[in-house]
């Protein structure tokens, strides 16, 4: 009778448990550092596109109020070309806190020199051009 229990319990041995454990490992070690890469990447692009919407302020700033080329216009001036709401919008800073400089009129923005260096990684010169 002793027997016949023993035959029908079900469960995992050890060994069994420790694969599965191992297999998990495996693929977690292998998905992390691409997930980690992959949330820098999205940054960058992130910073590059807060990039071409000031240029664009910019822009549409000198266009409707007249200035010249070399005239800096401060942030402030700039706000009513974004989109209200946005972090940009609300901050004036990048992701990392970092500000985006001042601004000229007729020249493209720079990327601040701390957000290259964190994201130089993932985001060689080419990737900022033309603002780098």
């Amino acid at each position: 009778m002793l027997q016949k229990l023993n035959k029908n319990r079900g469960g995992f041995t050890l060994v069994e448990i420790m694969i599965v454990v191992a297999i998990i490992a495996l693929l977690a070690a292998i998905a992390v550092p691409n997930f980690l890469r992959s949330r820098k990447r999205s940054q960058a692009t992130r910073i590059l596109e807060d990039l071409r919407i000031l240029d664009s302020a910019v822009d549409l700033y000198a266009i409707e109020t007249g200035k010249t080329s070399g005239m800096t216009p401060t942030f402030a001036d700039l706000k009513n070309y974004l989109k209200v709401g946005t972090v940009l919008y609300n901050t004036g800073t990048d992701l990392f806190g970092n500000t985006y400089g001042t601004f000229t009129v007729d020249s493209i923005p720079k990327v601040p020199a701390a957000a290259f260096t964190s994201l130089s990684d993932v985001a060689d010169a080419a990737f900022w051009s033309p603002y780098k």
